[in-house]
């Protein structure tokens, strides 16, 4: 497996700590259950998709701290002994972790027909946004802030 080292980008930058954090947490063996879908569904949403089919609301909850999305699945035990002669479905607890940018907020979620769905969106505080900056001249008549003597 090929390693980067960012210590020549960290050189320039501050507060991009984080990035080799994240760099390092996707080159990890990721744990493939349950599956999921992340779209994007505007210009500033999204939506992740999680197929949790065989869990009830109760046994499923999300968490979001320090910038992580922690979505949990723990099926009640079940009563009484079954006997399977195959057991396909997966119903096996599970920790999912989604790492969040700075700017994204979660929204509400729904479980619908074994698919949990989570609502995210981008939100760009207005100071960040992009602003026009008027340009004068010196033919512009505006008056200047002037101080005065005391």
């Amino acid at each position: 497996m090929r390693t980067f080292d960012l210590s020549p980008l960290f050189r320039s930058t501050i507060g991009f700590d984080r990035l080799s954090r994240l760099i390092d947490a996707s080159q990890e063996q990721s744990v493939t259950y349950p599956p999921y879908n992340i779209e994007k569904t505007g210009e500033n949403a999204y939506r992740l998709t999680m197929a949790v089919a065989g869990f009830a609301p109760d046994e499923l909850s999300m968490t979001v701290q320090d910038r992580t999305l922690v979505v949990r699945g723990k099926a009640a035990t079940e009563e009484g002994e079954r006997s399977y002669l195959h057991r396909g479905i997966a119903t096996r607890a599970f920790e999912r972790r989604f790492d969040l940018a700075d700017d994204i907020q979660v929204g509400d979620a729904g479980l619908e027909h074994g698919m949990l769905h989570v609502a995210l969106e981008r939100v760009v505080p207005e100071e960040k946004k992009p602003r026009a900056i008027t340009i004068r001249t010196a033919d512009d008549s505006r008056p200047t802030l002037e101080q005065k003597a005391a």
